[in-house]
């Protein structure tokens, strides 16, 4: 269990926090393998009733943590701590709920699309600069958010990279509840509450219902993207997206030709 993870248990609620608010809550693979292990885990429980995403500090998420991501991945790329986690967060079959604020960059906002309901502030933006870093979508995105947004708004999302906030997040159906700034835990609180006062065989055969027909679908695209993903992490795109990351200079994709 990484420590950049916290897992709390309260009740039937397991909190599972991102904690590396030093670094904006960039997740690196240990973290993925955390993430992981705690919702695997919680899924075969059933005395949990709710599990809660959060992230401490000014953002949710910023993402992958580049440089981790780059160096401490397995060398079978079907092992690698991300695709673990995507699989847990398609086959759990507890309500899982977000509470997000501030940035919500790549795998920050594409595992919201996972979560039943997600609760943001005024504060949250969102952003999915995969093919700025020569990549391509994961978790899925490539289907739910042309379902959720349209196509043509998903290219400006996942083709353009461009960032939105709360407004159009609820106007897509990615967030299902706003809570005013300053709010965000009391509207958490509600909505759990909300959850916890249905009846939980009922609730869990009513997520399960919701879910009927998609697990198959969405494996079988997740793999889709990983085996693209897979082929871009060794592109001369993805090397010179990343060194002028770190660079903080504008990349030159035209001279790799």
């Amino acid at each position: 269990m990484s420590d950049h993870v916290r897992v709390e248990r309260d009740g039937p609620i397991l909190g599972i926090t991102l904690n590396r608010p030093e670094r904006r809550n960039a997740i690196t693979v240990a973290m993925y393998s955390a993430l992981a292990e705690a919702v695997e885990e919680a899924s075969g429980d059933p005395s949990i009733r709710v599990i809660v995403f959060r992230g401490e500090g000014p953002d949710f998420a910023a993402g992958n943590d580049l440089a981790d991501f780059l160096t401490a991945l397995p060398r079978d790329l079907d092992e690698i701590p991300v695709w673990r986690l995507l699989r847990a967060l398609v086959n759990c079959d507890i309500p899982m709920v977000a509470a997000v604020h501030g940035n919500c960059v790549g795998i920050g906002t594409t595992m919201l699309l996972h979560c039943d309901l997600v609760i943001a502030d005024d504060s949250a933006r969102f952003s999915l600069p995969f093919v700025d870093l020569g990549l391509v979508p994961e978790a899925a995105s490539s289907l739910l958010l042309p379902r959720l947004a349209g196509r043509r708004r998903a290219a400006r999302y996942l083709l353009l990279a461009e960032p939105f906030g709360v407004d159009e997040a609820m106007a897509i159906g990615l967030v299902s509840h706003r809570a005013a700034s300053g709010s965000l835990d009391e509207t958490l609180g509600q909505v759990v509450d909300g959850l916890l006062a249905k009846p939980p065989e009922a609730l869990r055969q009513a997520q399960r219902l919701l879910r009927h027909g998609t697990r198959e679908e969405l494996i079988e695209r997740m793999n889709l993207e990983g085996a693209a993903f897979a082929e871009r992490l060794a592109s001369p795109e993805v090397k010179e997206a990343i060194s002028a990351f770190f660079e903080k200079r504008k990349p030159d994709f035209f001279r790799l030709g």
